[in-house]
Order: C-alpha cells, then structure tokens, then sequence
C-alpha cells in the first residue's frame, strides 16, 4: 500500500466525520474536517506524481474519495436546507452519470480511462469553494446571501456543462472508440 493510497483512504474516512459535524452544527470543525481532506487530495496527487508512487488503485480510489465526500457534503447541506434539492440533484445526479457509465463501459467490454478535464476541475473546484463558504459562514455566524446565491448558480452551471461534456465524450467513445478517456 503506497503513502498516497493511504492518504486517500484517510479521506475517505474523513467523509462520515465531516458530515457528522455539520449535523451537530460543529461549523468549525466540519470547515476543518473539509479543508483537511481538500488539502489532502492535492498532496495524495503530489506525492504519487513527485515519487513516482502512482497505482492503478489510486486512480480508481482518488476519484471515488472526492465523489463520496463532495456528494455527502452536498446532500448533508441540502438536508438542512442550506442548498436547495434542485442543486443537490444537479450535482448528484452528475456523479451517478459518471459512475454509471464507467460501470456500463466496463459491463459492455468497452472500458475507458477517467481522466479529468480543465471543466470537470474548475466545477470540482466551485463545488469546493462553495462548500468552505457555506461551512466558514456558518462557523463565523455571517450571512453570505447574495453571494451564496451566486455561487450556487455559478457551481450549477458548471456542473451542467461538465456533466454534459462528460455524455458527449461517453456517447462518442461508445459510438466508435476513438476517445477512450472521461472525463472525472
């Protein structure tokens, strides 16, 4: 088991942690909890990159680590109406979309590599941002309003056009093979 593999599994027992402390309005906490998993997707990459550490298990684990803690989070959030359901669906049902396909492409003898795009980053960024807003606000007893309406339509329309750009490159790789790379 690599280092960074370890990390990413420390991650992803991060996620029930953070989502318990939003529950008990530990703002504070769940803020920490968040940003430490966040901070510990970028060293997890770095050390694999940096040290020639990378595995074929970590290319599967990081993804499903940032999936199962954005979309926990954003489910926790929508639970307490923080979010509205209409974003929570939106960003939801793009990561099912993405794992369902993975899954199908594999079922069907037509895997393909998830690699992620420059849109799939900056939405998965937003989604963050968004998050650490939300989480800071809370935490400091601040409103963030108009802002908090901002950025969520901001985290929506990227995670529109990321999930649709993923469906395209996923319908032509299907279609005739010549992609073979998903965008994550």
């Amino acid at each position: 088991m690599s280092l960074p593999n370890l990390i990413t599994i420390a991650r992803i027992l991060l996620v029930p942690l953070t989502v318990w402390l939003i529950l008990s309005n530990a703002y504070g906490f769940a803020f920490l909890s968040f940003v430490v998993a966040g901070v510990s997707d970028g060293v997890d990459g770095y050390i694999a990159r940096r040290y020639d550490l990378r595995t074929e298990l970590g290319s599967y684990l990081d993804p499903v680590a940032d999936k199962a803690l954005l979309v926990s989070v954003y489910i926790t959030l929508g639970f307490l109406s923080v979010f509205p359901a209409w974003l929570v669906i939106l960003v939801v049902s793009r990561d099912l979309l993405i794992v369902g396909a993975f899954i199908l492409s594999w079922l069907m003898d037509r895997p393909v590599k998830v690699r992620p795009s420059m849109v799939s980053k900056i939405n998965t960024t937003g989604q963050i941002v968004l998050v650490v807003l939300v989480l800071g606000a809370a935490e400091l007893g601040i409103s963030l309003e108009p802002w908090l309406f901002a950025g969520m339509g901001i985290v929506a329309a990227l995670t529109a056009a990321s999930g649709t750009l993923y469906l395209l490159e996923w319908v032509r790789h299907m279609a005739n093979g010549r992609s073979g790379i998903l965008p994550g």
